[in-house]
């Protein structure tokens, strides 16, 4: 069942824990995507239930302004690196020391952020990303533009919806978004550098094969010490429910937790 601890400005957060058998010391945290939420984008497509039978106790928080967390309509309550902190003070919360990290799209950017502030992580895998980090710093402007998608999600009519923003409104009316705190989101202040190469841990980079959002994802790659690449089928919306995606997953946490895994660890690359 869900459960809220208190972000540092005192907004109400929600996350869900499913406890493993005992096989790994580290638990994983999973950060979701824009617009989506930790049952949408962990849950469904079956990432907690694999995670799980590996043996790895899940944490997974809904981001403010999205699922079950409080969603505040002011852009100023937001952004990537507020998110960042939000799950160092979820550690916190749950007097954790080491923690294997994974944020999808979105969730990427947070992720990343964290590992290079918070030493308490020491596995890093980040989907929906490519090149647009190392370019853009985040979302790949060259295919998406923020407030397009925040004016996209407010639109009234479906017409004066642009085809990049379509995917993100039909995503926030299945799972019942508050599209003016979704555009909160996106209207929220940049966040700081992400510094990759200040990045030590060992890192996964996931990409779609059809993901303009994760295009090159190669260079991301390149950029983080010792970084390895697995490519999975679909596209921005479907890669991460592809069973791929959870399998490796599931196999560079195993790795890095306890020099176990099902493959041999050349071929994430």
């Amino acid at each position: 069942m869900p459960t809220t601890f208190t972000a540092p400005d005192g907004l109400l957060l929600s996350y869900t824990v499913w406890e493993g058998d005992g096989r790994h010391r580290r638990p994983v945290v999973l950060h979701h995507g824009f617009a989506a939420d930790a049952e949408v984008t962990w849950v469904r497509p079956g990432v907690v239930r694999t995670l799980v039978d590996a043996g790895f106790t899940v944490i997974a928080p809904d981001a403010r302004g999205h699922g079950a967390s409080g969603k505040p309509h002011d852009p100023a309550a937001y952004g990537e690196s507020v998110m960042a902190a939000d799950l160092s003070a979820l550690l916190d919360e749950l007097n954790l020391t080491e923690v294997s990290l994974a944020g999808y799209s979105m969730g990427a950017i947070v992720a990343l952020l964290a590992a290079t502030n918070d030493r308490r992580v020491r596995c890093l895998a980040v989907g929906g990303v490519g090149a647009g980090i190392v370019d853009f710093g985040g979302v790949d402007a060259r295919v998406v533009d923020r407030e397009q998608i925040a004016a996209g999600l407010l639109a009234r009519d479906r017409a004066d919806v642009l085809p990049a923003a379509r995917p993100f409104r039909r995503l926030a009316r299945r799972t019942g978004g508050d599209v003016a705190a979704l555009a909160a989101v996106l209207r929220a202040t940049s966040h700081e550098p992400i510094r990759l190469s200040g990045l030590s841990v060992p890192t996964l980079v996931l990409a779609g094969e059809s993901d303009e959002l994760a295009a090159n994802p190669e260079r991301l790659a390149a950029t983080i010490a010792g970084a390895r690449l697995v490519r999975v089928p679909g596209d921005h919306m479907a890669a991460v429910a592809d069973p791929a995606f959870a399998s490796a997953l599931a196999d560079f946490f195993a790795y890095s937790d306890t020099g176990e895994s099902r493959l041999a660890i050349s071929s994430l690359a």
